[in-house]
Formats: C-alpha cells, structure tokens, sequence
C-alpha cells in the first residue's frame, strides 16, 4: 500500500499496531499525516473515526505501520443501501411532470 494521505478510508486493526487488534479495529477516514520523522515504517495519522454508516464519531491521533494498513470499503451514503458495483440495476426516467415513466 502506497503511504496514506488526506481523504483517504483505512481500516486499521492489529495489523498495523496491537492497539487496535481484535474488536477495538477502527475505520478511520485521514485527515493528515505527520511529517515529523518517526520509527521506519511507523506514521502519524490524524482522522475521523467512521461508524458502520459512515457518520464521523470521533478525532483521533493514532501511530501505526504503514505495511499494516488497508483500505477500507466506502460506507453508503445517507439514507442509501450500498450496491456492489457489478450488479445488474434499473433504470427509469423522469418526465416533465417529474413522474416515472413506465
């Protein structure tokens, strides 16, 4: 995985520091990344934690492996089921009126 930068969505768990091993794995949405030289490998990220809706919960400061790191699956949007992207869907258009066809 190339080194995380602003925007992306990680998952991290203890793959990337025992500190967020087993069910205290987050997602973290990055807001930036440390500069500051650290140990090799190791970064700085400061992020949201994203709930399972995607919804920001909280800020946070982790240190972590850059080798443990993974992307993480974007959320749905508000209000909307998540759709895989290789599954058939249907369209319909709107007229005028601002009714479906049929």
């Amino acid at each position: 995985m190339r080194a995380p930068q602003p925007g992306d969505l990680l998952r991290v768990d203890g793959r990337a520091s025992v500190q967020f091993g087993g069910h205290r794995a987050l997602t973290i949405r990055v807001v930036s990344v440390g500069a500051e030289v650290t140990h090799m490998g190791w970064i700085w990220l400061t992020g949201y934690v994203l709930n399972r809706r995607g919804t920001a919960t909280a800020k946070r400061d982790i240190f972590v492996q850059v080798a443990g790191l993974r992307r993480a699956r974007e959320p749905p949007p508000s209000g909307q089921s998540w759709v895989p992207a290789n599954s058939v869907q249907a369209s319909i258009s709107v007229g005028a009126s601002g009714r479906a066809g049929r």
